[in-house]
């Protein structure tokens, strides 16, 4: 399943949810939150989109978003929603079988087989490199001779990129390995589980962006895989950040007054904040040729941001 955002026109459309009641439901019960939270509540969080807008004739970049294993696409709505008002169409894709619970139209719900297997010792690799074949699959119908989408007319098929978050970041090193259509990517917290190649992706770039304890010695697969990056790159992290900051949840629980992770406790706003401001820049720079001098190194208004040269 994938939701396609895009530029559109004001007041057109309907609100969209964030999710349906049994996808709130069953995400609830395996944040262990389906006693703190109403399903209501979560079903019912307010979105920016609309759904069926209309679109804002143009060409526009095109930005996969893939989220962690186990949680909902919509988790990375905050992110999606900026990129779409900043002039990109975005991609947020649920890989099946791979969350607690996806809806597909006429009513079926798939859970997460893919967690059975990797609890059966499926290597996580396998999770990223399927993932990657989806990322492929999914350009080949939004951009290939018989589009599927029927919006495909907005997307600029030589500017595209991937983000991802958790094993969705180690999902964009491996789709870019696999399919040069792909210019860039970025990996939100994620543990490379398909390494970079030793021969590297070909000098594109690429932007690791992690919690707090992500800095060099921080994790061993990012430390093995630096070197091996060929193209424009950086390595930065968030002071006060966990593993969730680059998803909704810190917001959300904000909003609901849950409290403060003592080991994450940049506030779910600022996390909201910067995630999008970097990823932005970022995409700007390398989809758009567009000069940031934000991702040069350290500046006064985000203190929290760490740039790492190992």
């Amino acid at each position: 399943m994938v939701t396609m955002r895009y530029p559109a026109r004001r007041d057109t459309g309907a609100a969209a949810r964030y999710l349906t009641p049994e996808e709130a439901r069953l995400l609830l019960v395996d944040r262990g939150l389906d006693q703190v939270i109403p399903v209501e509540t979560l079903a019912g969080t307010v979105t920016h989109s609309r759904s069926g807008a209309r679109p804002v004739a143009g060409k526009y970049p095109l930005v996969v978003l893939s989220p962690g294993f186990t949680v909902h696409r919509s988790t990375l709505t905050a992110l999606a929603e900026e990129l779409a008002s900043r002039g990109y169409v975005v991609a947020s894709v649920d890989h099946a079988y791979e969350s607690v619970g996806t809806a597909f139209p006429g009513g079926r719900v798939l859970t997460c087989l893919a967690c059975e297997k990797t609890e059966a010792g499926t290597p996580m690799q396998a999770v990223s490199d399927n993932r990657a074949e989806d990322v492929s699959f999914l350009l080949d119908r939004l951009t290939g001779r018989d589009p599927v989408w029927r919006h495909s007319r907005l997307i600029d098929e030589h500017r595209i990129a991937m983000a991802g978050h958790s094993i969705g970041g180690a999902s964009a090193v491996a789709a870019m390995a696999g399919d040069p259509r792909i210019r860039a990517g970025i990996n939100l917290d994620g543990g490379l589980a398909t390494p970079v190649p030793a021969a590297g992706l070909g000098g594109r770039p690429f932007m690791l962006v992690g919690a707090q304890e992500r800095g060099p010695g921080g994790n061993p697969s990012w430390d093995r895989d630096w070197p091996l990056l060929d193209g424009w790159k950086r390595w930065i992290t968030f002071t006060g950040s966990g593993h969730f900051t680059f998803s909704d949840f810190p917001a959300i629980g904000e909003a609901l007054g849950l409290p403060v992770d003592p080991n994450a406790p940049l506030p779910g706003t600022r996390s909201v904040e910067l995630t999008r401001r970097y990823v932005t820049a970022f995409l700007d720079l390398h989809l758009r040729g567009t000069p940031q001098p934000l991702l040069d190194g350290p500046t006064a208004d985000a203190p929290e941001v760490r740039f790492h040269t190992p």
